[in-house]
């Protein structure tokens, strides 16, 4: 009786566990539980291209962009001024090393005109001296303006969740500012990891030769894809398995690889030779870049957002049911303001204001545009001829008497009346003396 009473409470655990697992995230949704997977992969991307039209994927990725270059300059400045006074107190050398990898950096998407013209004189003039002024500025610049990029990623994924409302604003920038922070050493990393590439890494660490050859492109990978998914998974206010956001970061990566080799061309044929932008042709080239960056992380988020409402996280579809019944009392709240806002004006006999763009739509329907120009100096002309009707009888019914006193003698005074006369259609005053 014991064995099987064990065997009994074991088969009870595992099966607690299992539904523990399974009810992080349902096996399918009913609705989608018999539906091909040609079928299914459609309605995906039919899922994911409505959600980037209606949550304005192209301006918020053109407000990140611009967030982000505007936090690129003073960024630069400052850990070029920290460098000055670390090389100036330590006696280092390690702003020419970054100086070198800077212009490498700019060189890999810029032109060789852009660099010569813009970027290297920048740099020599700071690195001319320690510049703690440039530090301190460059740093706090850079920091607000690169949190509120990441604020705007942020925020876009959390509305397309449908989950907005559940975070305080204040528990969201400090979000975004923790996430820019990791951004700039994950950045760090990968930017020049990119750049450089196995051999030159190779050639500064010969140890290491063997082992680049084979995982340096899957360890940056592996970085990349972690850092997207974390920043998926941090940015929805209710807590998910981490690795349900993976296929939004790899989907990101890929958008992001295939947008970068069309813009790099791109650049090469027009940045490179007579270019109409003139002398903004590097800093369009970086916002592009940038702008493009931003598109693939929040198309990314739009394809986790439409897998979670395919085969929903319980946790997520119980916090945005929530969310929905709050929006729905919210409404209900207000309908049953103006709703007793109009049983009080018709108690006091107050008419209820017309809506101008219902009535001038109705006046666009009922009439053509002759018609409409004609029908309204119609009523113009009567409106104005209703005023001087109106003006006539006040005139008419009125009668005024005005007394100057003054002296033209000894004792003597004027007085002077003012009669209408009752004639119909004159309205002229009479003076006389």
């Amino acid at each position: 009786m014991r064995k099987e009473g064990g065997k009994q409470e074991k088969e009870d655990r595992k099966r607690e566990r299992r539904e523990r697992r399974r009810r992080g995230r349902p096996s399918r949704s009913a609705v989608y539980r018999n539906i091909p997977k040609g079928r299914l992969s459609w309605l995906l991307l039919k899922d994911t291209i409505t959600s980037c039209s209606e949550h304005r994927v192209m301006g918020m990725a053109a407000e990140a962009a611009f967030f982000t270059l505007l936090s690129l300059p003073p960024l630069l400045l400052g850990l070029i001024g920290l460098l000055s006074n670390l090389d100036a107190v330590a006696g280092t050398s390690a702003l020419p090393t970054v100086r070198g990898h800077i212009l490498d950096l700019s060189g890999a998407m810029l032109s060789e005109r852009g660099v010569d013209e813009v970027i290297t004189p920048l740099i020599n003039d700071l690195m001319s001296g320690p510049r703690p002024d440039v530090m301190s500025f460059g740093f706090i610049v850079a920091l607000w303006s690169g949190s509120r990029a990441m604020n705007v990623f942020v925020g876009t994924i959390t509305v397309m969740y449908g989950l907005d409302g559940h975070r305080n604003p204040a528990t969201t920038r400090l979000l975004a500012f923790t996430m820019y922070v990791v951004s700039l050493v994950v950045g760090a990393i990968a930017v020049p990891a990119v750049v450089l590439g196995p051999g030159i890494v190779a050639e500064w660490q010969p140890q290491l030769a063997g082992v680049l050859r084979y995982t340096y492109w899957p360890l940056l990978l592996l970085l990349c894809v972690s850092f997207l998914t974390t920043l998926y998974h941090v940015s929805v206010p209710v807590r998910s398995p981490w690795r349900e956001d993976i296929p939004g970061a790899l989907v990101a990566l890929t958008i992001w690889a295939l947008c970068a080799y069309a813009l790099k061309a791109y650049l090469r044929a027009t940045v490179e030779g007579p270019s109409m932008y003139g002398s903004l042709a590097v800093p369009v080239a970086i916002l592009l870049w940038l702008g493009m960056s931003a598109f693939a992380v929040l198309v990314g988020a739009a394809l986790n957002a439409a897998v979670d409402r395919i085969w929903p996280t319980a946790t997520i579809a119980a916090a945005r049911a929530e969310s929905e019944r709050a929006r729905a009392a919210a409404g209900a709240a207000m309908a049953a303001a103006v709703k007793s806002r109009r049983s009080r004006a018709e108690a006091q006999g107050i008419p209820e204001p017309a809506d101008p763009l219902v009535t001038a739509g109705r006046w666009a329907k009922a009439w053509r545009r002759g018609e409409l120009r004609e029908e309204l100096e119609r009523m113009r002309r009567a409106g104005n001829d209703r005023r001087r009707r109106i003006q006539g009888t006040d005139r008419r019914g009125a009668k005024s008497v005005t007394v100057r006193a003054g002296s033209r003698g000894k004792g003597s005074s004027t007085v002077r009346r003012s009669r209408v006369r009752h004639g119909s259609g004159h309205g002229r005053d009479k003076g006389r003396d």
